[in-house]
């Protein structure tokens, strides 16, 4: 039986950490890459998120795992300067248990093999932290492993059609763009997007 590579969530997880730490509140009305979400909206999604994909890598199910991402829309609670924190930890936490990335799983409402669903939780996070970073005006830096983790999962299928994506629509970038370009254009996000 093929051993699955388990990949490290705690540096995705701290860096979205840091980008909320930088988040002031009169930046919580502020418009995102997502077009639907402000900055309170993106902190609440990835609070919600964090939950879901931490209770997935145990396999506890249930609400946090049966809720589809856009059912509900995501309300940022008083406490989310600790809560958001503590859940990205607990996150990084479950995927290095034993057990995590093996069988299957389920987030979002979606069951699929833990070893995608691992993938999947590492893209939300480097995509939101993304689009946090891109609002909030601070810095991005991510690795090359973490994106070629988040390329290889955006790319489409090769009998799918061009244009569908994970996320939406794919918005094209030139074939020689930086690998956190392609990705974000993967996403259905302009790269050069500004607030």
């Amino acid at each position: 039986m093929e051993k699955t590579e388990h990949i490290d969530l705690g540096t995705a997880a701290a860096r979205v950490a840091r980008l909320a730490e930088g988040v002031g509140d009169e930046r919580l009305g502020d418009p995102t890459p997502c077009p639907e979400y402000a900055v309170r909206e993106v902190l609440a999604h990835l609070v919600g998120l964090s939950v879901a994909f931490r209770d997935a890598a145990r396999k506890e199910f249930g609400a946090t795992t049966g809720t589809p991402p856009g059912s509900v829309r995501p309300v940022l609670a008083d406490d989310w300067r600790t809560a958001l924190p503590k859940a990205l930890d607990e996150l990084a936490a479950a995927w290095r248990e034993p057990g995590a990335w093996d069988g299957d799983t389920r987030a979002g409402g979606v069951e699929m093999p833990a070893a995608v669903m691992g993938r999947v939780a590492l893209n939300e996070l480097v995509i939101h932290g993304w689009d946090l970073a891109r609002a909030t005006a601070q810095p991005y830096e991510v690795s090359e492993e973490e994106l070629a983790v988040s390329k290889a999962l955006l790319t489409p299928a090769e009998d799918a059609p061009a244009e569908d994506g994970f996320f939406g629509p794919i918005v094209p970038v030139p074939a020689d763009a930086p690998l956190l370009a392609q990705v974000i254009g993967l996403s259905g996000r302009h790269p050069d997007w500004r607030a």
